[in-house]
């Protein structure tokens, strides 16, 4: 956690960004272009307040004659931009914010961001935060914002955003990501643009905050890079959900950093990325993977809000089409329910004998032309259990005429079913803006391309309430060590977890003492994270046969256990400490080749029995779980079990975890029984007091 979001949770309050971000007054501070285009560009967008200039000559632009000094401003600014050096930067932060300003834009870059070549940079950070005191400031290293309701910009360059009444926000880090979102042509109404550079003080997640307060604002788009304060971006989602606001997030930053010098196959499986995936899970926010979804899932929010579910009507004039959107259907969690006997009455009363009836449907050309009766063909397929019609066209760029009667008719079929209906482009160019724009006024979504089509459909269902409790913090480590099986077993046994009988015993010791043992028995040696690489697992040993089987084995104490019998299915879960977002609770096909299979999905510590059981659901394995090919089922209650125990060592140990895994978890049908355990422990580099610990 940082000292600014450690002070934040310490005051449990965010600044005030109303001023800042709907302003009345604008003051723009420094000379040269980028503060010449601030003051054209709110020209331009018709923006009805003061706009005052700072410089130490008195030029003039766009009539506006500038002043020398912030203090010789006629009244205090709502919105500042400073677009003067770094150095200057953290005076003016000062002497704005002892007069009371609204907040500022810090357009310098040079920051922190700027370190490794410059490490005064960190410093000039520090001081541009303490100057700034309770007075809100975005970036530095940042762009600012265009805010398209109010015709109120901060921004120094190009953009494509034009007024409007009301559409949704896009945040970002990357100005060069912002301004390409805002030259999009898809008719998405964009209320706001907001860049939040090097978040020295204000967060992505504070200024998300501030947006939901205003009404105008129909769904939010953020392109993060790194989350932060994970309580922060929990009480987010639930003010977006409160106020039923979607959220979606573009997560950049799949990598492999956090596989490196890990023990556990969970680590390695889980990765950097599974974190943020699972934080996103926990908050109800669909992950995007692609810009142009990105833009197709926020209009599709827009104009429909969140949908209900994702089954789906299509309908096209093409067999070819038909397949096309069947085939790429397969790769999204969307369905298309098969007809109802009313469907295809009343199709067969409006298409005839020659059309075969389903769903995707391919209507042919018989109707084509006539807007009326073409709305009459489609009107079936927005029946009440349809989240949402697909309407297949693509429009010549050559003369669109002809088509208009297809616009007529899913215009027709929208307001005479009161279903969201949606006209989708096979290829994105292939939707003419001036359509675009008259089917959005018409509360019909142009989608450009199926793929982006189906991902939007996907998100805009996947948009559910966040957990009820922020997730449990995990704060970055020190030291580690890693305890013996046998007495991981022996703490995870403390909160229920079954495992095999067994002993720990000498290698002189190993013939005699087994015997009490039920063989066949696994004989382990004590001390390696992966036995069966390194040649410390036996498995079918005998106690009379042990003292042979010793002998090429590493150690000198090993662990005797039962071997597990009747397993249905083989398991792992794990759960690795994840500073960025939490800990991370792993599911997945186990046994040695788990990688191999990469067959897992991740949640967020806490998860709850209902999460846990969907999540076994969505593995590959779980048909095996659940009796493949009249095989018996595994007991899933006491799987589940297993899990939650784990979870709960986790829960009261967080201080202290590094690594917790079960591999396997042997599935039989009556039992869950953690074959091998592993726990690394570690030293928290939280200091006394930090927020970080288990809440």
């Amino acid at each position: 956690m940082s000292p600014l979001e450690s002070s934040r949770a310490k005051k449990g309050a965010t600044r005030d960004l109303s001023r800042l971000l709907r302003p009345r007054s604008i003051a723009v501070v420094g000379g040269g272009y980028w503060c010449q285009q601030v003051v054209r560009q709110s020209r331009a967008m018709g923006f009805t307040g003061d706009i005052w200039r700072v410089h130490p000559r008195s030029d003039v632009v766009e009539g506006i004659t500038a002043v020398a000094r912030v203090r010789d401003l006629p009244h205090v600014p709502d919105a500042v931009f400073l677009g003067i050096n770094r150095h200057s930067t953290a005076a003016a932060v000062s002497e704005l914010a002892a007069m009371g300003a609204g907040g500022a834009v810090c357009f310098a870059s040079g920051f922190a961001e700027a370190d490794a070549e410059d490490p005064a940079s960190a410093g000039l950070q520090a001081d541009l935060v303490a100057a700034a005191g309770d007075m809100p400031i975005l970036g530095p290293n940042c762009y600012g914002f265009v805010n398209a309701v109010d015709g109120a910009l901060l921004w120094p360059d190009q953009h494509g955003c034009a007024r409007v009444d009301r559409g949704v926000a896009i945040l970002t880090q990357s100005s060069n990501i912002a301004i390409n979102l805002t030259m999009q042509r898809r008719a998405l109404p964009i209320a706001y643009t907001v860049t939040c550079g090097n978040m020295a003080q204000t967060t992505q997640a504070d200024i998300a905050m501030a947006l939901l307060d205003d009404p105008r604002v129909t769904a939010l788009g953020l392109h993060v890079e790194g989350f932060g304060d994970t309580h922060l971006w929990h009480a987010l989602a639930q003010k977006a959900y409160d106020k039923s606001v979607p959220i979606i997030v573009l997560k950049i930053g799949v990598s492999d950093q956090a596989q490196q010098a890990t023990v556990s196959h969970t680590a390695s499986l889980a990765g950097s990325d599974a974190g943020a995936s699972a934080f996103l899970r926990y908050l109800g926010i669909p992950r995007m993977q692609d810009l142009p979804t990105f833009l197709e899932t926020l209009k599709l929010l827009h104009c429909h809000g969140v949908l209900p579910g994702s089954r789906l009507s299509s309908i096209s004039c093409s067999g070819g089409e038909a397949s096309l959107v069947a085939d790429m259907a397969a790769q999204h969690a969307v369905s298309f329910p098969p007809l109802s006997d009313a469907q295809r009455n009343a199709l067969s009363s409006a298409l005839g004998p020659m059309v075969a009836l389903s769903n995707p449907l391919d209507y042919h050309t018989y109707v084509w032309g006539d807007a009326d009766k073409m709305a009459a063909a489609w009107l079936p397929m927005a029946a009440p259990h349809i989240d949402l019609v697909m309407i297949i066209l693509d429009y010549p760029h050559t003369d669109a005429t002809a088509w208009d009667c297809a616009t007529q008719a899913a215009i027709v079929v929208h307001k005479r079913s009161g279903r969201p209906v949606a006209v989708v482009a096979t290829l994105p160019e292939l939707l003419p803006p001036d359509v675009s724009a008259r089917l959005m006024a018409a509360g019909v979504t142009p989608l450009h391309g199926v793929r982006e089509a189906l991902g939007a459909v996907e998100a805009a269902a996947g948009c559910i309430a966040p957990q009820d409790a922020p997730p449990l913090r995990a704060g970055p480590s020190g030291k580690t060590e890693m305890l013996s099986e046998a007495e991981a077993k022996q703490s995870l046994a403390r909160f229920g977890i079954t495992v095999p009988r067994g002993l720990v015993v000498k290698r002189a010791d190993l013939g005699g003492m087994a015997s009490a043992l039920v063989a066949p028995l696994a004989l382990k040696a004590i001390g390696l994270a992966h036995k069966s690489e390194a040649g410390a697992l036996k498995l079918n040993m005998r106690a009379e046969t042990l003292a042979t089987a010793v002998r090429d084995m590493p150690g000198d104490q090993f662990l005797i256990e039962e071997m597990v019998a009747g397993s249905v299915a083989e398991l792992l879960i794990g759960v690795t400490r994840d500073a960025a977002h939490g800990f991370v609770l792993t599911l997945a096909a186990g046994g040695v080749l788990t990688e191999l299979w990469d067959d897992q999905r991740s949640l967020l510590v806490p998860a709850s029995r209902d999460d846990v059981a969907q999540v076994l659901a969505e593995l590959r394995i779980y048909p095996m779980l659940r009796g493949y090919r009249g095989a018996k089922a595994a007991c899933l209650p006491a799987v589940i079990d297993a899990v939650m125990g784990l979870q709960d060592y986790v829960i009261n140990n967080a201080a202290h975890v590094q690594e917790v895994e079960i591999n396997p978890l042997m599935c039989t049908p009556d039992a869950a029984i953690a074959a091998d355990a592993l726990i690394v422990r570690c030293t928290p580099l939280i200091p006394a007091g930090e927020p970080n610990g288990p809440d």
